[in-house]
């Protein structure tokens, strides 16, 4: 057994350094918890649903994320003129800061998360493949050393085609394809300026592409005594430029016997390090039904929901509990799982224009309801979108006893969605649970780009028809109701599905 690493305190007021629907996620844990939330805001956030969900909040800088929800100073202030006693740092911005985790810890506040020494050893992914291989956890046949200028790796030993990987950061930044050995050095050097930029470091990598492969990643829960929780695996396999956009949990690709394997190779990841609170161990898996380990995020995931559901757990209220010192009880160590859940990710993007972010006024937002339902968002009529900011506009989820009826549960929630004033992937979405391969959980990472492509084309000779449609939703105030996929009449997704109707 492992012993405390760091003091366990009580806690009377966290502060969460993050913006949107999981800074709201985070405040309603707290509620429960009795403990009150301070939410932190740029300019651009003002009025934003989440600093009316708090209990107080603090200023934190102009709009750009850079002087504001990324500046550690400016956070580190807010907390002490509040009072504040810890910090939730949510997920992206700097959830994964192992500097941000420091600073906090240094100023005498408590860090919910893993410990920073945790995020800094795993946080560079060249780093953690070379200490989960000493592990005897399989990883992706590749370099376990940067890739400089001018390098020649052994192709052939490696395999093709190759993905050129970011060390520093994720989310399809930094990362490359490679199909023969000529493509190379062009990629690479976009590769390292792409990570740069992005990470502040160019440090690249070279890896053999798994094709075709699951996503999958199993949910970690530990405590400070030591105790570690596998808590199912989610499936990730939904994806746009290497971004998740639907989780399920079970997945359809995971029999007893893998689920076994992913979780002894978690737990030793896991042990690479002095671990506890919430992270995620991330893995593909092959045809053949191998896996080998992608990454461990060392932070709540924004699919967290899924395992929620399939659980019965609050992970949210969990991370503080064990922030204070809590031991995981055995219901928490060996849960029972429950059903199948599944999340899609609502975005402010067009799925037609290769799922490039679009701002905008919300004009309507009607959320679905009934048995099984969540809704996870920070959105209400009238909210202008920067595009400053991360395009997320929150997540539905569904729960049900098999996944057959979470399908059609979710086929249901969708029709009943209606998101009005800028294009959503709503329609996305809703043409996925229609599909063969997704009905019958018979998908891979390569969905998307292999089936969807750029979407349904518009009819020859009615383009006149999206034109007029967009006129009239102008018009509409408020806007019509959705037709089913979601969208209002006047929106991208239902002119279009107007003109197919017909074609029809």
């Amino acid at each position: 057994m492992r012993k405390d690493r760091r003091p366990a305190a009580r806690i009377g007021k966290v502060l969460v350094a993050n913006r949107g629907e999981i800074a709201i996620r985070v405040m309603r844990a707290c509620r429960e918890l009795g403990i009150r939330s301070i939410a932190v805001y740029s300019d651009a956030d003002a009025n934003a649903p989440h600093v009316e969900s708090a209990d107080e909040a603090q200023r934190i800088g102009p709009a750009p994320a850079t002087e504001s929800y990324l500046h550690i100073p400016n956070l580190l202030e807010a907390a002490r003129v509040s009072g504040a006693d810890a910090v939730h740092p949510g997920y992206g911005f700097l959830s994964e800061s192992a500097a941000f985790a420091e600073a906090v810890e240094a100023a005498g506040l408590v860090w919910i998360g893993p410990p920073p020494a945790t995020q800094r050893a795993l946080g560079n992914k060249l780093a953690a493949r070379r200490a989960v291989v000493d592990a005897g956890v399989p990883v992706v046949p590749g370099l376990m050393v940067p890739l400089e200028d001018g390098d020649v790796p052994d192709l052939a030993e490696i395999g093709l085609p190759a993905m050129l990987k970011a060390a520093a950061g994720g989310g399809g930044r930094g990362m490359r394809r490679i199909e023969a050995g000529n493509e190379l050095p062009a990629a690479l050097a976009a590769a390292r300026r792409e990570a740069l930029a992005a990470f502040a470091d160019g440090t690249v990598y070279l890896e053999r592409l798994v094709s075709p492969a699951r996503h999958v990643e199993v949910q970690l829960l530990g405590d400070r005594q030591g105790n570690l929780a596998c808590l199912g695996e989610r499936d990730c396999s939904v994806q746009r430029r290497h971004q998740k956009l639907v989780e399920e949990s079970p997945s359809p690709a995971v029999t007893p016997a893998i689920r076994e394997a992913l979780y002894d190779s978690a737990r030793r990841v896991a042990g690479t390090v002095a671990f506890d609170n919430a992270a995620t161990v991330e893995f593909l898996l092959d045809a053949e039904g191998r896996h080998f380990f992608l990454e461990m995020n060392t932070r709540l995931q924004v699919e967290h929901g899924v395992t929620e559901l399939v659980t019965g757990l609050d992970l949210v209220a969990w991370q503080i509990r064990i922030a204070q010192g809590e031991r995981l009880p055995a219901e928490v160590l060996e849960p029972a799982l429950r059903g199948n859940a599944v999340e899609v990710r609502i975005y402010a993007e067009d799925p037609w224009d290769g799922f490039r972010p679009r701002a905008g006024r919300v004009t309507t937002w009607r959320e679905p309801a009934g048995p099984g339902i969540r809704v996870d968002a920070a959105v209400r009529p009238g909210l202008e979108l920067t595009p400053e900011y991360d395009p997320l506009l929150g997540k539905l989820m569904v729960h049900a006893v098999d996944r057959p009826a979470m399908v059609a549960r979710l086929r249901r929630a969708l029709d009943e969605t209606l998101i009005g004033g800028l294009q959503t992937d709503l329609g996305f979405h809703r043409w996925l649970v229609d599909q063969p391969g997704f009905a019958t959980g018979e998908y891979d990472t390569d969905l998307v780009a292999s089936v969807w492509g750029n979407g349904p084309e518009l009819v020859s000779g009615l383009a006149d028809l999206a034109a007029t449609a967009a006129a009239e939703a102008r018009a509409a105030q408020p806007p019509p109701r959705a037709k089913a996929g979601g969208d209002p009449p006047g929106s991208a997704w239902a002119a279009r599905a107007r003109a197919e109707a017909l074609r029809q």
